[in-house]
């Protein structure tokens, strides 16, 4: 279970969020609203441990990852993963390579088995060998998503995956997304500016307005 609680946070000297509040199960998978400007991307890198804030807690599982708007644990110890707008995949990298960056801790066995498991899972079997530049952004999405999943996250966040893609490629993209999420049963917490995109993703839907998280 992700619980957030009494989250605020300052931008530029301006309050963006003042008490958001967040209770997920495991495998939910939330979709966040909110205009630009009004703090979704920045209550996402709060529980990615990569920003501070002026107050909240976040625990998953049992476990207190910050307190009072600082972190407990470090960003790469929380058990969380993030996928970005634009990918971020490394062009040097070969399709196996990109998901392997995160698990080369583990045997080479099992790095394989894993790789296999979900280049399988994301329909990318035989694109393994190939080069980010030589993808399409579906292709590159599906990679990053892919690269995220591989240490088994509690916790995966996706800042606006979509919003480079055309929509015929992003509503397929979607649909795709949702069920790979839910066979793989993480608790996904995504930002959009999309309310289609959030319905056919989500169980859960919120918009930030006037500072505050509103569940709908």
């Amino acid at each position: 279970m992700l619980t957030i609680n009494n989250l605020s946070i300052n931008y530029k000297n301006n309050e963006v969020l003042d008490g958001f509040n967040l209770e997920l199960n495991q495998g939910d998978i939330f979709a966040l609203l909110g205009d630009s400007g009004s703090g979704k991307s920045s209550a996402l890198r709060f529980i990615a441990g990569l920003d501070q804030a002026e107050n909240g807690s976040v625990e998953l599982d049992g476990e207190q990852l910050s307190m009072d708007g600082n972190h407990n644990i470090s960003p790469e110890a929380r058990g969380v993963g993030m996928v970005f707008q634009d990918y971020a995949l490394f062009p040097h990298m070969t399709v196996e390579k990109n998901i392997r960056f995160g698990i080369t801790d583990k045997p080479k066995t099992e790095q394989r088995e894993r790789v296999k498991e979900l280049l399988t899972l994301m329909g990318l079997e035989d694109i393994g060998k190939k080069y980010p530049h030589q993808l399409s952004g579906g292709e590159q999405q599906r990679v990053a998503l892919a690269r995220a999943l591989a240490p088994s996250p509690k916790l995966l966040l996706l800042d606006e995956p979509f919003s480079s893609l055309d929509k015929h490629h992003r509503d397929s993209l979607v649909i795709q997304v949702r069920d790979i999420l839910k066979q793989s049963q993480v608790t996904s917490i995504l930002v959009t500016h999309s309310k289609d995109e959030a319905s056919a993703l989500a169980d859960k839907v919120g918009k930030i307005q006037n500072k505050q998280l509103h569940i709908n």
